[in-house]
């Protein structure tokens, strides 16, 4: 029989919704024999210098802390590989899942609705756009057995 998950990405950054899908990545690579991927994204820089009149491109990594960051938390999960993806968030990941055969991709979710309406989603995007299922943990989910009151959150004043 053949395993339908063999690659799980998990999206990191350094959030509290991030370690928890982390912990769910974790979980499912162990459970499935998968091989774990912990992506993280971070901007396309474009640095213009002026160099003898004329501008020029800067050669300098400005996501230089964030890629060292990443190799950092990689070397702290037993398995895991890094990932570093840039440009927009959530388009670049999707892109990079794609050339990377994910068969799974997990991500918090810790936004809400205004703040996802307003700045856009990463996760929303995720989910509308990965070319394979996405997994989004929620930050805190309301209690089993209860219906969550949304009648006063994240109100639009």
């Amino acid at each position: 029989m053949t395993r339908l998950i063999r690659h799980i990405a998990c999206c990191i950054d350094d959030t509290p919704a991030s370690e928890k899908a982390l912990a769910h990545a974790r979980e499912l690579a162990e459970a499935t024999g998968a091989r774990l991927t912990l992506v993280h994204a971070g901007p396309f820089p474009l640095l213009v210098q002026e160099v003898d009149g004329r501008e020029v491109v800067r050669r300098e990594d400005l996501n230089a802390a964030s890629r060292a960051w990443l190799e950092r938390r990689a070397r702290d999960v037993p398995g895991a590989v890094p990932a570093f993806v840039q440009g927009v968030a959530g388009p670049a990941v999707c892109d990079w899942a794609a050339d990377a055969d994910v068969d799974l991709l997990i991500t918090g979710g810790c936004n809400g609705r205004v703040r996802g309406l307003l700045l856009g989603s990463f996760s929303r995007h995720v989910v509308e756009n990965a070319p394979c299922p996405v997994l989004v943990v929620r930050r805190h989910p309301p209690a089993r057995g209860r219906r969550r009151d949304r009648s006063q959150e994240d109100l639009i004043p």
